[in-house]
């Protein structure tokens, strides 16, 4: 059975945030100890070897974190430690993030949703994000992050911008979903917003039941980091 992968976690904490930011860790259809039931689970941080501890007891469907900086204040709310969300408890909103540090670009396989992809789908994927960061490059784009969502493909492009950056990253999502959206592979458009979640590489993707033919998989960190 596939577990978290403690190591890999800690290298994309250092990868995608800055000394002394904080960060929203978020698992989705979590099952804990103390709630059988799935539910989600939130914790705010900025000690990498914490946030790493927290997520690698964590069994859920997916684990993410804010890829932007998030307002310090937050840390008060679950100090370098997770809590069980009950209804109504706030998570990270547009507006508690302080700026733009990556632009997220989402390759995904099209296939029914809430199950895992097959291999085939899987390096589809791969191969899309490979393909639109050769098409940057030649544009004079920089080297971006590329990782493995466990299901589909991500690069990561740096960047500093402000929270409200005018439209720009919902612009460029649009406009690379237009040239490389297919019937086999989509680029996500809805990852423009400053607050939005993001696979925390290292753990476990985990859509619907795990088969011989759609496995689940653990996320990583591929090139660029």
């Amino acid at each position: 059975m596939l577990h978290h992968d403690r190591c890999e976690i800690l290298k994309t904490c250092q990868a995608l945030f800055a000394p002394g930011q904080v960060a929203e860790l978020r698992a989705l259809d979590a099952v804990t100890r103390e709630w059988r039931r799935p539910h989600t689970v939130s914790g705010f941080f900025d000690d990498w070897e914490k946030l790493a501890t927290a997520a690698t007891g964590i069994r859920a469907r997916g684990v993410y974190v804010t890829l932007n900086p998030v307002n310090p204040a937050l840390l008060a709310r679950a100090n370098n430690r997770l809590r069980d969300m009950q209804a109504g408890d706030p998570a990270t909103a547009d507006s508690d993030i302080i700026g733009r540090r990556w632009l997220p670009v989402d390759c995904d396989p099209v296939r029914p949703s809430g199950i895992s992809a097959t291999d085939a789908e899987h390096d589809l994927a791969l191969a899309r994000a490979r393909e639109i960061r050769a098409y940057l490059q030649a544009r004079g784009w920089p080297e971006p992050i590329l990782a493995d969502s466990g299901n589909g493909a991500h690069l990561l492009y740096r960047m500093e911008l402000p929270a409200d950056d005018g439209g720009l990253v919902e612009g460029a999502l649009a406009a690379l979903a237009f040239r490389f959206t297919d019937a086999l592979v989509t680029v996500d458009q809805k990852n423009f917003n400053p607050a939005r979640i993001w696979k925390l590489y290292g753990t476990l993707a985990a859509k619907g039941d795990p088969t011989p033919e759609r496995p689940h998989r653990l996320s990583r960190l591929v090139e660029g980091a």
